[in-house]
């Protein structure tokens, strides 16, 4: 793609999620989330491969549709209460439609099935933008929306995507769709406590998107996509397959990395607000999660591939990546823990 179009599409995708978070009427936040859907399109269809076509066609459709569905919402409220402010989403329909176009522009369970099938579809590069930046616009509706949210519809959607999350990662091959499950999983776990704790769904979401970052470079540095070319990665770079290692115990929540922190918290803020069985419920899907997290670390650095890999040798083809992003995603997301302490001063 010519570098000019290309920073025009990452310009467009920036100046989208700044209008959404900048916008208190639901017509703008709209505006910003469809500026931010149009950007990306071109991105995730850039190489003309069937999987990438398909995975576009996909993509938009269901984020029209929920932009469709979120349109609908606020016209509701503003035709009921006459108010278009993003935090006065007062009428019980509306904050439902509400819920669920977001729920559906994220990829919350039990609307999740679009994301793993357009995560593999495309490259680790705008898989990256796809898991990560694409969260950000509809989680600032939200923070915002929380307070008129019901709560049981928050903690059912909650418990359902970690918990799907978790069972539909466990007999995956493709490391596009694992990351892809474990964001459900990941998103249920900021969705449960965003009624409680605003300030710590978005401390969540900060450390799911350095880990999940960390992640998607690490498998493009190793130039990986499937379990067993992953196999055959201890042999080329030890070091970065051991932090490897460690950035998926990270990300099932093991400590004493940083991945362990917002679930303790979680954990904590459930137990405060006298929900220990919603906070069990929870802990216990975290171990399906962490199954196959463990299953990627014994595959990489506790067996040798059985057969011949069809796909190229890897240490036989120049990489280009850049390691100074790789190498501080990787500390902070083994090392964020010990300076927790900070981190909750500035946030909370």
């Amino acid at each position: 793609m010519n570098p000019y179009v290309l920073t025009i599409f990452l310009f467009s995708l920036g100046l989208g999620t700044t209008l959404t978070f900048m916008s208190t009427h639901w017509f703008l936040a709209w505006m910003g989330l469809e500026i931010n859907t149009l950007a990306i399109l071109p991105l995730m269809a850039q190489h003309h491969h069937p999987r990438a076509v398909e995975a576009t066609t996909k993509y938009f459709l269901t984020q029209a549709t929920a932009a469709a569905t979120m349109l609908f919402a606020t016209t509701t409220n503003a035709w009921l209460t006459g108010e278009w402010n993003i935090t006065l989403m007062l009428h019980p329909l509306s904050s439902a439609l509400i819920m669920t176009a977001l729920a559906l522009k994220v990829g919350l369970a039990p609307l999740h099935l679009w994301l793993p099938e357009v995560l593999q579809g495309l490259n680790l590069t705008t898989g990256l933008i796809l898991a990560t930046w694409q969260k950000l616009a509809p989680f600032a509706l939200l923070v915002q929306t929380s307070h008129t949210m019901h709560p049981a519809l928050l903690t059912a959607l909650g418990i359902l995507s970690t918990l799907i999350g978790g069972w539909g990662g466990l007999n995956q091959t493709q490391l596009r769709k694992i990351l892809a499950y474990s964001s459900i999983a990941h998103l249920g776990w900021m969705t449960i406590i965003i009624q409680f704790t605003p300030q710590l769904t978005i401390f969540t979401l900060l450390v799911y998107i350095i880990t999940t970052s960390t992640a998607f470079l690490t498998f493009k540095f190793m130039s990986t996509t499937k379990i067993n070319t992953l196999t055959l990665s201890w042999s080329k770079e030890p070091a970065i397959v051991a932090s490897a290692a460690l950035l998926l115990l990270s990300l099932g929540g093991l400590p004493p990395l940083t991945g362990f922190l917002p679930k303790w918290l979680i954990l904590q803020e459930l137990t405060k607000q006298n929900l220990p069985l919603t906070a069990t419920i929870m802990a216990l899907t975290a171990l399906l999660s962490l199954y196959f997290y463990l299953r990627l670390c014994y595959s990489m650095i506790l067996t040798i591939s059985p057969n011949t890999s069809n796909s190229f040798t890897p240490w036989r083809l120049n990489n280009f990546q850049m390691s100074l992003p790789l190498s501080t995603l990787m500390t902070a997301t083994l090392l964020l823990l010990p300076i927790s302490p900070a981190l909750m001063t500035l946030l909370f």
